[in-house]
């Protein structure tokens, strides 16, 4: 049993996302590392997996991020 267990305290008119509970929540309810935001409004909070996707999907396709060498890279260390 934790001494000290501290309470995520909500904000009115904040908005989140809970990955857990998949649902919106105003204020956070769920503990940091289970949601996004905070979003200005519910709608954005409710689009949230989509926003991730989207920036996911912006950040694999730049070609300032690559896991690979580029050509003529290989063996130099």
């Amino acid at each position: 049993m934790a001494l000290f267990k501290k309470r995520t305290v909500g904000k009115p008119g904040e908005w989140y996302y809970c990955l857990e509970h998949r649902k919106v929540e105003e204020g956070p309810e769920c503990p940091a590392k289970d949601r996004f935001g905070p979003y200005s409004t519910r709608q954005e909070a409710e689009h949230a997996m989509e926003s991730a996707r989207e920036r996911n999907l912006q950040w694999e396709n730049d070609p300032r991020w690559h896991d690979t060498p580029a050509p003529g890279d290989a063996g130099q260390d």
